[in-house]
């Protein structure tokens, strides 16, 4: 049981290396030769957990080999447009100037159901507000609205802006923990934090979550107790 564990725990690692290796996209929306990665490494970890008598290093050699091997198609595709056109394809038109195009929706295999979906998920509602509709590489749809059916945004009624960027909060105090990050976007100091938390009556510890902006205004929420 020890070994399985030991095991389990040593491909785990290597897998999460793997991962951070090929990049962080791996973990949000996949390229086909990522997803195809990404398959292989999981079947690959599963050998050496499942069969004790499979050495350890028929699964770490494999994951290792294509990690690289990911690595190295990334840079090619990076470096090399036809690579990309192959390896990944192009982005595929579906409706362009509000037509739906139904032979493309056909090599595509899409189906309206599909289609109606994917526009939901854009928040879209009537592919009448739809003025071009394109399916990326990764299979998410982007939507391009009808100008009359966009948002209304300060710059169309030609807003000035009250500098409300710099009113972006974020966390300075996690779980009694200081973030030296957020301290930096803000444009402040470790000193600044001591005084306020003085003025308060707290210390770090005591702080479940403090947020601040640029404008050095905070919200303090006390940990229960």
């Amino acid at each position: 049981m020890y070994v399985v564990l030991f095991r389990t725990i040593l491909l785990y690692i290597l897998i999460i290396f793997s991962l951070r290796v090929m990049g962080k996209r791996q973990l949000g929306e996949l390229q086909p030769s990522e997803f195809v990665i990404t398959i292989l490494i999981s079947n690959i970890a599963t050998l050496p957990i499942e069969d004790t008598n499979v050495p350890l290093l028929c699964g770490a050699i494999p994951i290792l080999t294509l990690m690289c091997f990911e690595v190295f198609i990334s840079t090619l595709i990076l470096k090399s447009k036809t690579a990309r056109k192959v390896i990944s394809g192009n982005p595929r038109v579906l409706i362009r100037d509000g037509k739906v195009d139904q032979q493309e929706m056909q090599n595509l295999r899409f189906s309206v159901d599909d289609l109606l979906e994917q526009l939901r998920t854009n928040n879209v509602f009537d592919i009448q507000d739809v003025a071009f509709a394109i399916v990326e590489t990764t299979g998410k749809l982007s939507v391009y609205q009808r100008f009359e059916a966009r948002n209304v945004t300060p710059q169309m009624l030609n807003l000035q802006s009250p500098g409300e960027d710099a009113l972006l909060p974020v966390a300075v105090i996690s779980d009694g923990e200081v973030v030296e990050d957020s301290l930096r976007f803000c444009n402040l100091k470790p000193e600044w934090l001591h005084k306020v938390l003085s003025e308060n009556g707290y210390q770090p510890q005591d702080i479940f979550l403090m947020t601040c902006n640029r404008k050095a205004q905070y919200h303090i929420i006390p940990k229960e107790k």
